[in-house]
């Protein structure tokens, strides 16, 4: 057990690089919310449904990260910062990374699919900052979801998804999973893991250019809807 604690640790430093030691890392959100999710997990299992949401309310509330009881959670495991949400039905395989405001979200069971709701994430996945993964659809191993993305979708195994909704970028898969990329947002189709923090940057901007650019053509079509009803008029 106590080998197991020092390999998930280590896992978490080979991610981020921030941490001086590995009791730094034990007061980490992300590993405190998993921890506590593991107890909470074995109650749910066990049938004990009121004392794993008491846990699960707990843990929220001191890692502002919500992971229902029932969701099933791979090894080594990283939530990095928090105010992340996983649903009931959500399966995360091993090696798995979740950035700041992402969710695992699912469909409404009254009039969507009942049973398995949420999303299915496999091994060695990225899901970015604010990303949205909605439904029953699976994450391919070593995919990564880019920042703010919606996806709806199945991504293939180690594709690369960004926007809304999110779609495929053309990165060589092999040449781009050489190692752990931090927030899994390449803006180009080869991907310089030396210079990541421009390529954040430079997705923000064309995320911003995309907006500004939604924005005029409101407000030409708004225009438009006026010079024509003055016309009319």
């Amino acid at each position: 057990m106590f080998d197991g604690l020092i390999s998930y640790l280590d896992s978490i430093k080979a991610r981020d690089p921030a941490p001086r030691s590995r009791w730094e890392i034990m007061l980490y959100p992300g590993v405190l919310a998993l921890g506590l999710h593991r107890v909470a997990h074995w109650l749910f299992q066990a049938e004990l449904y009121f004392l794993a949401r008491l846990i699960n309310h707990f843990a929220r509330m001191i890692t502002a990260i919500d992971i229902h009881p029932g969701a099933q959670i791979g090894h080594n495991f990283f939530i990095d910062h928090g105010f992340v949400v996983i649903g009931e039905t959500a399966i995360i395989g091993n090696d798995v990374t979740m950035y700041q405001g992402s969710t695992l979200g699912g469909t409404n069971p009254t009039n969507g699919q009942a049973g398995k709701r949420h999303p299915t994430i496999g091994d060695g996945a990225i899901i970015s900052l604010g990303a949205a993964i909605l439904g029953p659809i699976t994450i391919g191993a070593r995919a990564r979801v880019g920042a703010n993305a919606v996806v709806t979708r199945d991504v293939a195994e180690g594709q690369v998804v960004v926007g809304i909704p999110a779609r495929p970028m053309l990165v060589d898969a092999k040449e781009y999973q050489k190692g752990f990329v931090p927030y899994g947002t390449p803006c180009s189709e080869r991907f310089d893991p030396q210079t990541q923090q421009l390529e954040i940057l430079r997705c923000e901007l064309e995320t911003l250019r995309g907006r500004i650019a939604m924005l005029i053509d409101e407000r030409d079509a708004a225009r438009e809807k006026l010079a024509e009803g003055r016309e009319r008029a």
